[in-house]
């Protein structure tokens, strides 16, 4: 099974919204972030578009949307014809870009909820998560956006 096989089913089934997964915000991040790019970055996109398209609070947005432009993701354009675009080309934009300044790599957590899991308090299924966990990494550090935007659009996570 592909990490995009994987992906989608986590996705499809809001695993990937769940705290050992992605944080809310970070997901919104990879979502916004998706929208900007598939617009093709002609023209800028307006957080009220994205807001409305990712049926998100446009205030939120407009955080999350600054932390990635602090973060050298995206660039921003202030006035009436103002918005967000991409600081890179799409191919060579890693989705760890994009959810690190929300949730920095590493940040695990415990698949059973403990506050201390580890190798000298590792729970019941540590060692086998610790490999799951880490091809989920992996895939972070070596997807880019093109890659997703390249999916067939009916599977899209946007």
């Amino acid at each position: 099974m592909g990490y995009y096989t994987i992906i989608m089913m986590l996705a499809s089934s809001h695993l990937l919204s769940s705290p050992m997964w992605l944080n809310s915000t970070a997901q919104n991040a990879l979502r916004a972030v998706l929208f900007i790019a598939d617009a093709g970055g002609a023209e800028p996109v307006r957080v009220d578009d994205i807001a409305a398209a990712l049926e998100c609070p446009r205030n939120y947005l407009s955080k999350t949307l600054h932390a990635l432009t602090r973060a050298g993701v995206l660039t921003s354009m202030r006035g009436r014809h103002g918005g967000f675009r991409l600081a890179d080309a799409p191919s060579d934009l890693i989705l760890a870009r994009v959810i690190d300044p929300f949730q920095p790599a590493g940040e695990r957590r415990c698949l059973l909820g403990r506050p201390k899991c580890g190798i000298e308090t590792a729970c019941l299924v540590h060692d086998r998560w610790t490999l799951v966990a880490s091809q989920i990494e992996s895939f972070f550090g070596k997807t880019s956006i093109a890659e997703l935007l390249e999916m067939d659009p009916a599977v899209r996570p946007i």
